[in-house]
């Protein structure tokens, strides 16, 4: 009976895979406006973050089915990070500014049953692995060219600091999404801790104002403040509602 409640419950199973992550340090004002009803931003060591991030979706199954030319595609997004009070507990989630795959048909569901902001665009990646060291670059075109986001890092993953930057970054288990001016979309992600690769170098190519508008155009030419490189895991989105 749990297992059938749970599959019911479930609306997304798939295994996100060699997720890279940008991280930058912003101004909290960039984002007010950006923030769902009843959510706040949060923060690590005063810190606020937005990260673009780039991953493989594997084996997707969507209410249990997998659909033909669907199940593995990349990924790439531009999010931060907020927490939300419900009930006495807070729920540390992201927000995406956009999503970017290249499935129409992805968009289209998760823009619809989520009111996310995907997009579809052109997408590929190359991982190469030895025995000391793992490459992994995620490419995403857009109207002036191909962009790019790109890491070699240490082939012995190992287990996030507590307390640690990356554990701020990767231990988020909620999506919030704006609805409406009073209405907000919750949905649970669910999966274990990830462990990390160290990285030793990155590239990043990315027009920032082109994708993701004038606000975050100034991220073209910032360094990030890290890049981590996270092996991933199976993951489960849970069926959403609504917060009013």
């Amino acid at each position: 009976m749990q297992e059938n409640l749970s599959r019911k419950s479930t609306f997304l199973d798939a295994q996100w895979r060699k997720l890279l992550m940008a991280n930058y340090e912003v101004s909290p004002e960039i984002l007010k406006k950006y923030l769902p009803y009843k959510t706040e931003l949060d923060f690590w060591n005063n810190r606020c973050y937005v990260s673009l991030v780039g991953f493989l979706f594997i084996e997707t199954k969507v209410l249990g089915i997998k659909f033909p030319f669907h199940t593995n595609f990349e990924e790439v997004n531009l999010r931060f990070y907020v927490r939300y009070h419900d009930n006495g507990i807070w729920k540390r989630g992201v927000v995406f500014i956009k999503e970017i795959v290249p499935k129409y048909m992805i968009t289209l569901v998760a823009n619809t049953v989520y009111n996310e902001n995907y997009a579809t665009h052109p997408c590929k990646h190359e991982i190469s692995e030895s025995e000391s060291e793992i490459a992994v670059k995620y490419y995403w075109k857009s109207g002036s060219g191909w962009n790019y986001l790109q890491a070699k890092a240490n082939n012995q993953c190992q287990a996030m600091v507590s307390g640690s930057e990356e554990e701020f970054i990767t231990e988020h288990y909620w999506g919030y999404a704006k609805y409406a001016d009073t209405k907000t979309n919750e949905y649970e992600v669910k999966h274990p801790r990830w462990d990390v690769y160290p990285v030793k170098d990155y590239q990043i190519q990315c027009n920032f104002g082109e994708l993701y508008g004038q606000d975050f155009a100034f991220l073209k030419e910032a360094a990030p403040t890290s890049v981590l490189l996270a092996e991933g895991s199976e993951i489960s989105v849970l069926r959403g509602k609504t917060i009013n």
